[in-house]
């Protein structure tokens, strides 16, 4: 009986994780693995509401990244940019209650790893 226990145990905390790995290939246009995960900072003074992350090359804002949370004064949010597509050029739109806006187009999510809008 106290194998059987440690069997499900041991079971269990493998199951538990593997849903913490990373498994996802993400690589540049030379080849090489690029992560595109960035840690994106609100220093603004306001909240952000909304929050779109879309490659350069498209001409649409995509959906609104935060969903139903926002991203208050101070804080910072991870967001994983690989679309499947293996583009690294994206721009970035933080979007505020009042409609009002700010943009940083041409952000590189293949070498930076922090935003910080202002």
């Amino acid at each position: 009986m106290f194998q059987f226990r440690s069997i499900v145990a041991a079971g269990a905390t493998a199951l538990a994780l593997s849903a913490c790995v990373d498994t996802t290939n993400a690589s540049s246009s030379n080849g090489i693995i690029a992560d595109r995960r960035v840690v994106i900072s609100n220093a603004t003074g306001r909240t952000i509401w909304r929050f779109y992350g879309s490659r350069s090359s498209t001409s649409s804002w995509e959906e609104d990244i935060l969903g139903s949370r926002v991203l208050s004064n101070g804080s910072s949010i991870n967001i994983n940019f690989d679309d499947g597509t293996g583009a690294c050029i994206f721009d970035m739109k933080a979007e505020f209650r009042d409609g009002s806006s700010l943009v940083q187009p041409g952000v590189n999510v293949c070498s930076v790893t922090q935003v910080t809008f202002r």
